[in-house]
C-alpha cells in the first residue's frame, strides 16, 4: 500500500508517519529522499515511481509530501492523508525548529503557503492532530 501524508511544513506529518510505520511497517520517504536511488534526478524519479507502483501490489511505503510537486509521482491507488494545522500552530512549531525565533520573512512564507493542500483529494483529513494516529491505523486496516 502507498500511504501519502501531504501538507504544509510543521503540521505533524513526520510524527504521524512514524506512528503508522510502527504499526504497519513501511519504508518512509520524505520530499526528495528518492534522489538517493540514482545518480541523476530523472533516473531517481523513475525508480521511485516504480517502487511506489510495486507497493500498490504488496508492501507498504509512506511518502511525506510538503511540496505539491510530489503529488505528480503518486500512483492512482494511493491512500491519501491530508495533515493540516492552524497557522499559529505551524508558526509555533517552525519557530521551535529555529531556536525559538521566527523571522518575519519565514512567517510571511508560511502564511503565503497556508492552505495550499486544502483542496487536494484525501481519504482522511487530520487537523491539529485530530483524529489521531490510532484512528488512521484503524482505517488503514480496513483498506
Amino acid at each position: 500500500m502507498v500511504i501519502v501524508l501531504m501538507g504544509e511544513s510543521c503540521t505533524g506529518k513526520t510524527t504521524l508517519a512514524k506512528e503508522i510505520q510502527a504499526s504497519v511497517g513501511a519504508d518512509i520517504y520524505s520530499g526528495k529522499d528518492y534522489l538517493r536511488l540514482a545518480k541523476n534526478e530523472n533516473d531517481a524519479k523513475k525508480l521511485f515511481v516504480e517502487r511506489l507502483e510495486a507497493a500498490v501490489n504488496g508492501g507498504n511505503v509512506i511518502y511525506i509530501i510538503a511540496e505539491k510537486e510530489g503529488l505528480s509521482l503518486l500512483p492512482e491507488k494511493t491512500f491519501r492523508i491530508l495533515v493540516t494545522a492552524d497557522i499559529d500552530k505551524i508558526k509555533e512549531r517552525f519557530a521551535a525548529r529555529m531556536n525559538g525565533r521566527l523571522p518575519a520573512p519565514v512567517a510571511a512564507m508560511l502564511e503565503k503557503k497556508h492552505g495550499c493542500f486544502d483542496q487536494e483529494a484525501n481519504d482522511v483529513h487530520i487537523h491539529n492532530g485530530t483524529p489521531d494516529a490510532a484512528y488512521v491505523i484503524q482505517v488503514l486496516g480496513q483498506n
